[in-house]
C-alpha cells in the first residue's frame, strides 16, 4: 500500500464532477458507460499516480469494466473511489465498493429523479404551459439546472466520506472488500434475471384443444430463469475460460436468435 498522501484539490474534484457529466458519451453493452466513467476519472488518476505507471494502468484497467449507474448521482461514487486511490487503498476493496454500489445508485437515483421530482415538476410545469403561463417551461428547466448543479456538493460529499472513513475502510478492508463483492454480485445476478428473456414457444397438447407452454409448464415450474442463468454462465464461460470477445459474443447472440426465432422456438 502506498503512502497516505493528499494530492487532489477541490479544483481537481470540481472538474471531475463537471466531467461527470459525459458519462453516457461513450456508451456500450459490452462496458455500458465505462468510457464515460474513465473520462470522468482518468486526470484525476494520472495526478495521483504521477509516474505510476503500472499502478495507473491497474486503476484504468478497473475504470474500464462494466458499470451502469446514475448520471447525476456517479459523482459521489467516483470521488469516494478517488479518495481511496490516493490514499493508497486496497486495490479489491476498491473494486468491491464501485461494483457493490453502483447498482444500489442507479436504483435510488432513478427513484428520486426520474420516477418522482422529475414527473411531479412535469405535471406542475404542464399545468402552467396549457394556460399560456411562460413560468411552465422556465420552472421544468430551472429544475433540471439544479439537477445537474447538484453532481458538485455530492463530488465534495463522496470525496470527504473516502478521506475520512479511510482509517475504519483500511482496519477492515478484507471484510468490507468481502462483503462490497458479494453485495455486487448479487446485483450483478438480480441485473442478469431481471434483463435477460428467453421464452421458449413450443407447446404440447394434453387434450383435445387444450395446450400447454413446455416452458412454463416444465422449466419455469421447476427452475424459474433457468434459461437466462444457463445463457448468462455460458456467456461467462466464454469471455473468462476462451477469452471471446463480447462483440463476437453479441453478434453470435443476434445470429442465434434471428434462426431459432425463423424455426419457431423462440
Amino acid at each position: 500500500m502506498k503512502e497516505s498522501k493528499k494530492v487532489l484539490t477541490s479544483k481537481d474534484i470540481s472538474a471531475m464532477a463537471y466531467r461527470s457529466a459525459f458519462l453516457q458519451a461513450s456508451f456500450n453493452y459490452e462496458r455500458m458507460q465505462a468510457g464515460g466513467w474513465t473520462l470522468a476519472m482518468l486526470p484525476a488518476l494520472e495526478k495521483i499516480y504521477k509516474d505510476d505507471k503500472q499502478g495507473l494502468a491497474a486503476a484504468m484497467t478497473d475504470n474500464m469494466q462494466f458499470i451502469n449507474t446514475h448520471p447525476t448521482l456517479v459523482p459521489f461514487l467516483m470521488t469516494l473511489l478517488l479518495s481511496l486511490e490516493e490514499n493508497g487503498a486496497d486495490r479489491n476493496l476498491i473494486k468491491g465498493i464501485k461494483v457493490g454500489l453502483f447498482g444500489p445508485l442507479a436504483g435510488i437515483g432513478d427513484a428520486i429523479f426520474w420516477f418522482t421530482v422529475l414527473p411531479i415538476m412535469a405535471g406542475i410545469s404542464s399545468s402552467f404551459a396549457l394556460e399560456g403561463n411562460v413560468l411552465g417551461p422556465i420552472l421544468f428547466f430551472a429544475v433540471y439546472v439544479a439537477i445537474f448543479f447538484m453532481r458538485f456538493p455530492l463530488a465534495k460529499a463522496g470525496y470527504e466520506l473516502g478521506t475520512t472513513a479511510l482509517d475504519s475502510l483500511r482496519e477492515s478492508s478484507k471484510k468490507l472488500s468481502r462483503a462490497a463483492t458479494i453485495l455486487g454480485t448479487t446485483v450483478i445476478g438480480a441485473l442478469a434475471a431481471a434483463y435477460v428473456h428467453i421464452t421458449l414457444l413450443p407447446t404440447i397438447t394434453i387434450n383435445e384443444g387444450v395446450t400447454i407452454s413446455i416452458q412454463e409448464a416444465f422449466i419455469d415450474k421447476i427452475f424459474p430463469n433457468l434459461l437466462p442463468l444457463v445463457y448468462v454462465f455460458t456467456m461467462f464461460y466464454f469471455i473468462r475460460v476462451k477469452k471471446v470477445s463480447p462483440t463476437v459474443l453479441i453478434l453470435v447472440t443476434i445470429v442465434m436468435t434471428i434462426v431459432l426465432s425463423f424455426l419457431g422456438i423462440l
